[in-house]
């Protein structure tokens, strides 16, 4: 029994090309092998609207103070704040250039956008913008009241909305409405505070949208066949 104990406690503490070897059983030694990573550059390209200059009419004045832009026009002022991933250039010519001040995914994703904003407040300030929509149902209409836009459509009682002071809204044969002014983004906002009202129902199309807007109507559930 002494002679058993003595040899398996050998085994056991017997060193060999074996890691973890205890009491006589073994575990191999498993080659690792080194694990790399790869780093792969992300290359941003340049956008293609970014890159468009924007040209500054005669009657716009433009006022640019490091990243806040001020555009004044006959009618009416904008100003905004730009990210530092943009920056804003305008040459001798008056001309507005948009470019990226670093290479990054975010960067690239800026140059576009506040190209366009840029765009349009120029656009804004000069020419104006405008949206339209349309009333769709049995006595829906619109009135303008003030400087509130009154609505039919439907509830038991009108819906009267507070035009704002930025905005000129007039509605014609009572179920076309036009909104104008030279903030795209306010206008289209309100828009859609009017749309969000009755949005167009998926049947009939009944109910407020846009002028240009295509509404999918699904069909009806078919009678039983007798």
């Amino acid at each position: 029994m002494a002679s058993s104990f003595t040899s398996s406690f050998q085994i056991s503490n017997m060193r060999s090309v074996f890691w973890g070897e205890r009491n006589g059983f073994c575990v191999p030694i498993v080659p690792t092998t080194r694990l790399g990573f790869l780093r792969k550059t992300i290359e941003c390209k340049e956008s293609r609207i970014g890159k468009q200059p924007i040209a500054v009419p005669s009657n716009v004045t433009i006022s640019l103070n490091g990243q806040e832009l001020k555009v004044k026009g006959p009618l009416g002022e904008l100003s905004r704040s730009y990210p530092r991933e943009v920056k804003l250039e305008r040459d001798e010519n008056g001309v507005i250039r948009v470019s990226k001040a670093m290479e990054t995914r975010r960067a690239n994703q800026m140059h576009g956008l506040f190209r366009t904003l840029t765009d349009n407040m120029v656009v804004g300030v000069s020419k104006g913008f405008e949206k339209r929509l349309q009333l769709v149902g049995v006595g829906y209409r619109g009135t303008v009241e003030g400087k509130d836009l009154v609505l039919s459509l439907g509830f038991s009682h009108p819906v009267r909305m507070a035009i704002p002071d930025d905005l000129q809204v007039k509605v014609e044969e009572n179920t076309r409405i036009i909104i104008s002014g030279y903030d795209k983004c306010n206008i289209g906002q309100f828009a859609a505070s009017v749309r969000k009202w009755r949005p167009p129902e998926p049947y009939k199309g009944k109910g407020v949208r846009y002028a240009n807007e295509v509404i999918r109507l699904k069909e009806g559930k078919a009678g039983k066949k007798k």
